[in-house]
């Protein structure tokens, strides 16, 4: 800020809430108000003496006070309640009150240290009358507690014994279950009476894993998340709700749709909402049964045109490339770098294969579902990484014939209209999808160079030091980023994420082709911590290929696209302020 001007403007508010706190960098208290407090500076109270430290001119506070006194709305009811409490207070009433509190703590003190003397006097009584007893014992007892000592040592010797810090914890920490206390929110607040009660629910607690061991990577997308607690909660049930009723109109509200969307669509609606977010069905209910029926038998007419010529001359090296990837499609396979002349290494994925896609029957699925928009789409044809982007399609609509797990589901076991349902859908979805980024996959790739380039300028603006750190090892964004837009981060997140992701990409204008450039940004500085400590190129491209994402759920990527809206916020409307 470059005058006083600016600053009053920083300060000052646009609506005034009564009771409310504004916080005000560099200021712990508001300023001594003259005003308010004159019956103090009348009785002789003084400001306390300042920190020692550099001296400063006369006139610093002064200045501060003017500069920041806005900062607290005159008129609030807090500070007419300041007014009134300064008008009737003296020095009289203040030092009473402070000797009260003197006294009152001295009192209490005095008996604390009597209910301790007590205590210790009835302690060394019971002492001495349990060595009495012991004198008066014979010595063949004494020598069998010897033994039973000796053996209990020996057994805590050979494991049982735990730390000194073990020791510590355990005692000193009340909710000491082997989790990790985050903040004094996460521990359990309550009185000395309610200890039972805290007993059996710590018993609870330590009887439950905070973790799954292993957390499904494709079951429960809609409801799973990193703590693996798939129960519906009352919000998650009001938004279900809220899904239903917008649906169930004759004409459903687009708009409002994609609103409700944009923090995740509940699975049981999950088909239908992404069917028309993606413009493949219409918004009014009527037509909807109509236009499946048609979109459906037309393309299943393109199976019977086109499928048969997948080995003539023409088309047998896309459906050889096709038939090579579809058993390595799944997003948790391996990582499968497109060729660039600037990558240097490219480091595999060890994550294990879906079962679901290893079938046969999917893989024919798949087979069909790309060659046919390869035939269809001449300017592109096929191009490696397409395969990824029909198994989030093809995984949400199974979910509308089934409510088991889909990760080992066998798909034999649907009916074949459902399968052929399944089918067409996918196409159809994910033909709309690359209508909207076609230029990713035409000759060259122009879409995404354009935006490699656009997310290093806008990493270099909004993350100097990680930009720079990667200029020093000489790491290239286009070795690790053409793969998160030509794959759209489905190599860089489990399948459950990358549906929760896509939730909003159906719901944000221009998703796919744009707010996927701002969620790119944000996932690489979510990592800034890691990237800086890494000290050479080749731990910089190990970690970009492999970054630990494997146990997200809903809330990391919640923040993930709650950060890209804001760097969108700021840069979308005014793209010049990320280029230098």
């Amino acid at each position: 800020m470059s005058n006083e001007g600016n600053k009053k403007q920083f300060w000052k508010r646009n609506a005034k809430v009564p009771g409310s706190i504004q916080h005000v960098y560099g200021a712990q208290h508001p300023p001594f108000d003259p005003l308010l407090h004159a019956n103090l500076i009348k009785a002789g109270n003084r400001l306390p003496p300042a920190t020692p430290g550099k001296p400063k001119k006369a006139t610093t506070f002064q200045e501060f006070e003017s500069i920041t006194s806005d900062a607290w709305d005159v008129g609030d009811d807090d500070d007419e309640l300041l007014a009134m409490a300064a008008k009737n207070l003296n020095i009289e009433v203040v030092m009473e009150t402070a000797n009260k509190v003197i006294e009152n703590h001295s009192k209490q003190q005095e008996r604390q240290r009597q209910d301790e003397a007590t205590e210790l006097e009835q302690t060394e009584e019971d002492t001495q009358e349990e060595v009495a007893e012991g004198e008066d014992g014979d010595g063949d007892e004494k020598e069998d507690e010897e033994e039973e000592e000796e053996e209990e040592l020996g057994r805590l010797g050979e494991g049982d014994v735990t730390s000194p810090e073990v020791s510590f914890a355990s005692q000193s920490s009340p909710y000491a279950d082997g989790r990790l206390v985050k903040s004094k929110s996460e521990a359990p607040i309550g009185s000395p009476k309610d200890a039972a009660g805290e007993h059996a629910g710590l018993h609870r607690q330590r009887s439950l894993p905070h973790r799954p061991p292993v957390i499904p990577l494709v079951a429960r997308m809609a409801d799973q998340n990193t703590s693996g607690t798939p129960a519906m909660t009352e919000r998650e049930a009001s938004r279900l709700d809220k899904f239903k009723q917008l649906l169930a109109g004759p004409n459903t509200e687009l708009d409002e749709l994609r609103k409700l969307s944009w923090s995740g669509i509940p699975r049981q609606v999950r088909p239908i909402t992404w069917k028309l977010l993606s413009g493949y069905l219409p918004a009014n209910a009527e037509r909807r049964e109509s236009v499946l029926q048609r979109k459906r038998q037309e393309y299943f007419g393109f199976i019977q045109q086109y499928y048969d010529s997948r080995n003539d001359e023409n088309h047998q090296d896309t459906y050889r490339q096709i038939h090579i990837d579809i058993p390595r499609m799944s997003p948790d396979s391996l990582v499968l770098q497109p060729k660039v002349t600037e990558i240097h290494i490219d480091i595999p994925r060890t994550n294990p294969l879906i079962p679901l896609f290893q079938q046969a029957s999917v893989q024919e699925i798949f087979e069909r579902i790309l060659f046919i928009w390869a035939i269809r789409h001449p300017a592109s044809g096929y191009v490696q990484g397409i395969n990824d982007l029909v198994t989030p399609f093809f995984v949400v609509y199974v979910f509308e014939y089934i409510e088991e797990e889909v990760e080992n589901f066998d798909v034999s076991s649907l009916q074949e209209e459902a399968l052929r349902n399944i089918e067409a859908d996918s196409f159809w979805c994910m033909s709309k999808l690359l209508d909207g980024i076609q230029d990713n996959y035409t000759f060259a790739q122009p879409g995404i160079q354009k935006k490699v380039k656009a997310l290093e300028e806008l990493v270099s603006r909004i993350d100097e030091s990680v930009h720079r750190h990667m200029q020093q090892y000489e790491v290239e964004y286009l070795q690790f980023a053409f793969r998160w837009m030509n794959n759209l981060l489905m190599r860089e997140l489990p399948l459950r994420c990358t549906i929760r992701l896509w939730d909003t990409y159906q719901a944000e204008p221009e998703g796919f082709s744009h707010f996927h450039l701002y969620v790119c940004a944000a996932f690489l500085v979510r990592w800034r911590k890691e990237i800086l400590e890494e000290g050479d190129f080749q731990g910089l491209m190990i970690l970009l290929q492999n970054l630990p994402t494997m146990h997200w759920g809903n809330e990391e990527v919640s923040v993930l696209l709650a950060e890209a809206y804001r760097l969108k916020f700021a840069f979308a409307d005014a793209p010049n302020h990320y280029k230098r």
